[in-house]
C-alpha cells in the first residue's frame, strides 16, 4: 500500500545540549515523504522523506538564523535533509528498527530509526468546505540520535571548564500522519 505524508500534520523535532547545562528544542514543519506500508506484512515497509531544512525553529530568531547558516545546515546551499529507508526489522507487534540513508549537508551516512506504528483510522478529508473522505490514514513516531559531527555539522565552541557550547550528539523525534493513497 502506499502512503504520502500529510505535512500539516507531520513534524520533526530535535534536541541539542547547550552549554552542557539544558537542551535546547526544535522543529521542522511540512515534513514531506512516501510510505510503502501494509499492516498486514509490516516487514515490507519501505519510506523516503525530505525535509525543507529552512523550516527550522527553535523560537529564537537569531539563534534560527544561525543554525541555517554555514555553521550549522548551510540551507542556502542545501535546502534538504532526506531519509531513504535499506531495511526493516520487526523488533515488537508494532515497533520496527528501520535502517536507511539520511543526507545532511549533502553527506550521506547511515542511521537507524526506532518506529512505532500508532494504527489506522477512517477519517473526513475536506478539501474546499466539502468532505471528500473517508480517507485512510496511519500514524508513525520514530526516534534517533545522530552525531552532527558526522555530516559536517561541526561549529562549535569550548568552554573553559573543557565542555563545548553545543552538542555533537542531536535527538530527533519524527511524527508522522500518512494518508493512503486511492
Amino acid at each position: 500500500m502506499k502512503w504520502f505524508f500529510e505535512p500539516g500534520h507531520s513534524a520533526a523535532e530535535f534536541r541539542a545540549r547547550h552549554m552542557m547545562v539544558t537542551w535546547v528544542r526544535g522543529s521542522f514543519k511540512n515534513v514531506h515523504g512516501n510510505l510503502e506500508f501494509d499492516p498486514a506484512s509490516p516487514r515490507q515497509l519501505a519510506v523516503e522523506t525530505v525535509i525543507d531544512a529552512s523550516t527550522c525553529w527553535t523560537g529564537v530568531e537569531a539563534r534560527d538564523n544561525h543554525l541555517r547558516s554555514p555553521d550549522f545546515l548551510s540551507c542556502e546551499r542545501y535546502p534538504e535533509i532526506r531519509f531513504k529507508s535499506t531495511g526493516v526489522s520487526q523488533i515488537g507487534p508494532v515497533d520496527y528498527r528501520v535502517t536507511g540513508d539520511l543526507t545532511i549537508r549533502e553527506t550521506t551516512r547511515p542511521a537507524t530509526l526506532d518506529v512505532r506504528y500508532l494504527g489506522t483510522w477512517e477519517t473526513p478529508w475536506w478539501e474546499d468546505g466539502v468532505d471528500k473522505g473517508p480517507k485512510t490514514r496511519a500514524g508513525f513516531t520514530a526516534r534517533t540520535r545522530i552525531d552532527r559531527y558526522d555530516f559536517g555539522v561541526d561549529w562549535n565552541d569550548r568552554m573553559p571548564d573543557g565542555g563545548v557550547v553545543v552538542s555533537p550528539q542531536i535527538d530527533i523525534v519524527i511524527d508522522v500522519e500518512a494518508v493512503k493513497e486511492d
